[in-house]
């Protein structure tokens, strides 16, 4: 899925929040991932209620509206990126994880009219110029993307702390070729404290056993270096800059 040696993912573009003065998931965002040379950028996608699909990260805007309750016009007008937009200016070179957001709409929908179905289309004719990974935290929408987008790979993301052991068994028995936990998942926490983790080579060493790549979200530069250290696949990181400049040395190193 990510070739040789570690990939990095440019959260939401340069990364959350504000990054170099560029506020997340606008063109500017990812196209300025894109000239530093990031491998590949995650992408928030949702649907509005024409079957517009946009990019945001949140089911409603700053104002508490629902996205699902507004046409693509009125999305994109208030600021929201449109999805098309993006791949169309997007360099191909780059691939795109399209973070797929269902919503609670999705329920009452047959499988073919779904936010996932609605991506499929997109994910197929994108996977045919550039790198290309769908991921959700619905196992439901998962099964979708390979029922619809058979030949798209396709990552389980797991939650803020969501018990390791349970994500990687439960990644080795979905049809999944990504296992992407959040990093505080991979470190003692609140929920799991130390004597319940085992040592973060062994998770890693375990997801590949099972014939998984590893992709880590959003971890602080000092723990990405860990990470790296045993083997993970891809790194979704904020920060693009920072990252790129605290760890380009060991990236280089690492694919040779």
């Amino acid at each position: 899925m990510f070739g040789p040696g570690p990939a990095l993912l440019g959260h939401r573009g340069l990364g959350r929040g504000t990054v170099a003065g560029i506020y997340e998931n606008t063109l500017e965002s990812f196209l300025a991932a894109a000239a530093l040379g990031i491998d590949w950028v995650e992408v928030d996608v949702r649907r509005t209620s024409d079957d517009r699909l946009v990019v945001a990260h949140n089911p409603a805007n700053s104002d508490g509206v629902f996205y699902a309750d507004i046409t693509g016009t009125e999305a994109t007008g208030d600021g929201a990126l449109d999805l098309a937009s993006l791949l169309e200016a997007l360099p191909t070179g780059v691939g795109v994880d399209f973070d797929v957001k269902t919503s609670m709409e999705d329920a009452v929908r047959g499988r073919a009219e779904t936010t996932m179905a609605k991506l499929a289309g997109v994910a197929r004719r994108e996977a045919r110029r550039r790198p290309t990974l769908i991921s959700s935290f619905d196992a439901g929408a998962l099964d979708i993307a390979k029922e619809l987008a058979p030949a798209v790979p396709r990552a389980l993301l797991t939650w803020v702390e969501f018990p390791i052991g349970q994500a990687v068994a439960m990644a080795g028995h979905l049809d999944v070729q990504v296992l992407a936990p959040h990093w505080g998942s991979l470190r003692p926490n609140e929920r799991e404290p130390v004597e319940l983790h085992r040592p973060l080579e062994y998770v890693v060493d375990t997801v590949h056993a099972s014939g998984r790549e590893f992709l880590a979200w959003c971890p602080t530069v000092k723990f990405a270096q860990e990470l790296l250290d045993v083997g993970v696949d891809a790194l979704c990181v904020n920060n693009v800059p920072k990252v790129l400049k605290a760890l380009s040395k060991e990236l280089v190193t690492a694919v040779m």
